[in-house]
């Protein structure tokens, strides 16, 4: 049967109990958790609190063959629960009301969930490594950072779920890797990969490009963008600047689709003192300096709109949901719930007014979980 609202898909999740343990059905168990996560809960002790005071609303549409399930008995189906399984479920409900990464600005991050720790298990902080769709604020991702591991392998894995056709990826310094890049352009999609020291000779060609062009050692066809931002006492100059002239580069052909390399300076002055820094990408596509300009700047809204926002509207990094699964799908849960959040274009309230919107508005809520 083809899934027609949330409810349907989180039924095609797979049980991880065996029979005799099932007194709640998975989808009530997933889809109250997510709810009351709307609604502003941080724990399986504040999601059974919402279970228990909308229980008569939330029996017209769910089973609730044995009630609200107890914070235990949230804490143990989440923990044992695959995460790659309700992954799978809440992003093809993404896909329904967002539609495929395919032709978007995606830009990929990685995030620590501080108090996700557990000394007595021996089990550190989780690392999370999600792909934002930075115009329409939309997580279309999100992948676990393996244990004694790095986002370099986590950022493939993340891609391999995209549908990266016509797509502009942006990613910082950690994915700029030759075996990304080549995935990217293999996708069908365009990369725009910052470059620091752990490519150190690419960095050091590219910075000393930009030196002797700036100095005028150096004639070279390089377009030029300069802009002026002032707020709230704050003034900030970034000048853009991009070439395609890259064949001189020493591993040019190892880059898969390399067309061109940019180096963007800021000079930031706040409460009158400056502060200038210049930073260095590659890219692939036919992008031009306005257009690389704009993909890195709207690089960071996956900082400004996805990262701080689950730490301060919905206090991510105090979460200790820890045991097994349980953080990593809590995760998730808040992600996705932040993209259905992010969609209500006629809010004119932020994120934090919008929980409790949704937690007073029952209409409000199901609006935001399409049902």
């Amino acid at each position: 049967m083809e899934p027609k609202n949330l409810l349907d898909y989180l039924m095609l999740i797979p049980d991880p109990r065996v029979d005799r343990t099932r007194r709640h059905e998975l989808a009530d168990i997933i889809f109250i958790a997510l709810a009351a996560v709307l609604c502003g809960a941080e724990g399986w002790t504040q999601v059974e609190e919402f279970g228990k005071a909308g229980k008569q609303w939330l029996a017209s549409f769910l089973k609730l063959p044995n009630g609200i399930p107890s914070p235990d008995t949230f804490g143990r189906v989440f923990a044992a629960l695959a995460p790659d399984a309700l992954e799978a479920a809440l992003q093809a409900f993404v896909r329904d009301f967002a539609g495929e990464s395919a032709g978007r600005h995606v830009a990929i991050d990685g995030k620590t969930l501080r108090r996700s720790f557990d000394r007595a298990a021996e089990q550190s902080a989780i690392h999370m490594v999600s792909a934002w769709a930075c115009e329409q604020g939309v997580c279309f991702g999100q992948v676990k950072v393996a244990d004694k591991s790095n986002e370099i392998t986590a950022i493939p894995n993340l891609l391999s779920r995209l549908n990266l056709k016509g797509a502009a990826v942006t990613i910082d310094a950690m994915g700029c890797q030759k075996a990304i890049a080549h995935q990217i352009v293999e996708g069908g999609g365009d990369y725009v990969l910052a470059v620091k020291g752990n490519q150190g000779a690419l960095h050091e060609e590219v910075s000393e490009f930009f030196d002797d062009f700036l100095q005028g050692r150096l004639h070279a066809d390089v377009e030029r963008l300069h802009r002026v931002e002032k707020d709230h006492g704050r003034i900030e100059e970034r000048t853009v600047w991009v070439s395609r002239d890259v064949d001189w580069l020493r591993d040019a052909e190892q880059w898969a689709g390399l067309a061109g390399i940019v180096a963007v300076q800021s000079v930031r002055t706040v409460d009158g003192r400056t502060t200038r820094e210049r930073r260095h990408y590659i890219f692939s596509g036919a992008f031009g300096v306005d257009q690389a300009a704009d993909l890195i700047r709207r690089h960071w809204s996956i900082e400004n709109e996805l990262h701080w926002v689950l730490d301060v509207a919905f206090n991510e990094d105090q979460c200790r949901v820890r045991s097994e699964n349980a953080a990593e799908n809590f995760s998730r849960l808040r992600r996705f719930a932040l993209s259905l959040l992010k969609q209500d274009a006629k809010a004119k309230v932020g994120i934090q007014g919008r929980r409790l919107k949704a937690a007073w508005d029952k209409n409000y809520l199901l609006r935001l979980l399409g049902l």
